[in-house]
């Protein structure tokens, strides 16, 4: 049985409808990704999957439980670091896991903990004195603190520098290794296919695909694309006889081939046989935001910063 089972939920804030007939499972053990823009629909989501709010329509059963009627259970074994949560500013790092400690009848070790979560030098530190990434990793303790087989981890990175995010994306796949199944909820793109075993992108409150990022990206048949310089004049004809050639394009002494995952053999291919040196060659591979952009016509990144109305995500 899938640990969580969303069927066809919806949810209105007055006359703007958040959720609109958006149904997943989530499976034991796995990273499942909920992805898409601001004002998607994704945290509308997660909240109605932890009993936060009362759904309009459809079913939800979190570990075979109903998130509003069986609140008290689901909340002792769903750990949640929500989008938005602030502690006083006096309080110690010991002291907030302490007290959220208390809460559960099944309670980690504090210490261990800490150290887990690279917090264990911070232990006596006020929650006003901690970096970005050390509130963030605190938050993420919070969660784990009751020891839950289930963990919604909501925009984790967002705000933390290229090095923090990056750092916070190993925290989450040592959480899953502890064998806690993680639901992320997520806009960054980069994220989704670094971390998640299976996600659903959700745009204008429904779901538009659900896969694994590599399928995804099989699905939309997104092209691979190779920039180079070559030494001398390369035509185009060569190039495009290659069956794993799409599409050759020039911008003044740069050459781009697009095609499939083969493409670069098939440029080498004929820049040897032709002895034509290159230089400042690169490859692109295609990315979630090429998907997103072929699933909903629009670019994930610019999605994710355009302003919204009502509730950001």
């Amino acid at each position: 049985m899938p640990v969580i089972e969303v069927d066809h939920l919806q949810k209105r804030y007055g006359e703007k409808i958040a959720v609109d007939d958006v149904s997943f499972t989530v499976e034991q053990g796995e990273i499942f990704g909920v992805l898409g823009p601001n004002g998607a629909g994704k945290t509308t989501t997660v909240e109605c999957v932890q009993g936060l709010r009362r759904a309009d329509g459809g079913t939800i059963r979190v570990l075979g439980l109903d998130p509003i009627r069986d609140r008290t259970e689901v909340r002792q074994r769903v750990g949640a670091q929500l989008q938005e949560s602030q502690l006083p500013d006096k309080v110690r790092v010991w002291e907030a896991l302490d007290l959220y400690r208390s809460f559960y009848r099944n309670r980690a070790d504090i210490d261990e903990l800490l150290t887990d979560l690279g917090l264990a030098e911070q232990r006596n530190t006020y929650f006003q004195k901690l970096s970005g990434g050390q509130k963030q990793r605190l938050s993420v303790a919070l969660a784990l603190v009751g020891r839950p087989e289930v963990a919604i981890l909501d925009e984790l990175t967002t705000g933390l520098d290229p090095q923090g995010r990056r750092d916070t994306w190993d925290l989450v796949e040592r959480i899953r290794d502890r064998g806690v199944t993680v639901v992320l909820v997520t806009h960054f793109m980069e994220e989704a296919q670094r971390l998640c075993d299976r996600l659903a992108i959700i745009d204008k409150g429904r779901v538009v695909a659900i896969d694994s990022p590599a399928g995804l990206l099989t699905r939309v048949g997104s092209e691979h694309r190779v920039h180079f310089r070559p030494a001398e004049p390369v035509e185009d004809a060569p190039l495009l006889a290659s069956p794993d050639v799409t599409g050759v394009s020039r911008y003044r002494d740069e050459v781009t081939v697009t095609g499939t995952k083969d493409v670069l053999q098939a440029v080498m291919s004929v820049l040897n046989e032709r002895g034509i040196g290159y230089d400042a060659l690169r490859v692109e591979q295609p990315t979630l935001d090429d998907a997103f952009v072929s699933l909903t016509g629009r670019s994930g990144r610019t999605a994710a910063q355009s302003p919204t109305d009502g509730r950001s995500s």
